[in-house]
């Protein structure tokens, strides 16, 4: 009997998911949340505050147009963390571990997006931090054991997320991880932002150059007073 292999380009049905979103009072969380609320998506904003979550989430309520998406929500981290179907982390990299280490309980099981990049900024500019585990999508794995996580939505600008003038954001998502159903259902994520593709780069080892690579694009979008993103070709 032949076996059947499953096409790259056959991804899962992810328009029901709920989206949970920790460091949301943050531009890079505040921008992922705009664009999954724009494209149908239940999200709730995590803080560690539940005041400010649910001021994030006003604000980018007010940002949709009238009828537009599902309006979001905020509350503490743990509640997020707990309810949503997916859970994206985009909080500072200097709090990343310990986040992770007081959610263990309530992300076990679940899909955890990882897009944190550990960068730091000196008078040369800005250069990949050196990371224990080898990068931040791996320190997360090692902190939540009993998740699936997965690196991605590193290189999306905040700036083009938050400008309602901006309809497609236009750019390859890369998604890394271990286990094919997990990037799968990311990969189906990002493409539901229009313009936006999400494309398998490897396992999650390979997340060390991923993370690194936002500081060449912070270099090119300074030289060029830009937002760029980055497209994979011939796939």
């Amino acid at each position: 009997m032949t076996q059947q292999h499953k096409s790259p380009y056959d991804l899962p049905d992810v328009s029901g998911l709920s989206i949970g979103i920790l460091g949301g009072t943050g531009d890079q969380g505040k921008g992922l949340a705009r664009r999954f609320a724009l494209a149908g998506h239940q999200v709730i904003i995590g803080s560690r505050n539940a005041g400010r979550a649910q001021q994030a989430a006003d604000e980018i309520k007010d940002s949709l147009g009238s009828g537009d998406g599902a309006a979001p929500r905020g509350a503490e981290n743990d509640a997020v963390a707990a309810e949503a179907d997916v859970v994206i982390v985009a909080v500072p990299w200097d709090g990343h571990k310990a986040t992770l280490e007081s959610l263990r309980t309530e992300l076990t099981g679940k899909i955890v997006i990882d897009c944190v990049n550990p960068i730091g900024f000196d008078k040369q500019g800005s250069f990949a931090l050196p990371v224990e585990e080898g990068s931040a999508a791996q320190q997360a794995a090692a902190v939540l054991t009993e998740s699936r996580v997965v690196a991605a939505f590193h290189h999306v600008s905040a700036v083009l997320l938050l400008d309602p003038s901006i309809e497609e954001v236009n750019l390859d998502v890369l998604v890394l991880g271990d286990e094919r159903e997990a990037t799968d259902l990311v990969q189906a994520l990002a493409g539901r932002i229009p313009g936006m593709r999400g494309v398998y780069a490897g396992r999650l080892r390979n997340a060390h150059q991923v993370e690194a690579l936002t500081a060449n694009l912070i270099s090119i979008n300074r030289r060029y007073k830009a937002h760029a993103g980055f497209r994979v070709t011939d796939i």
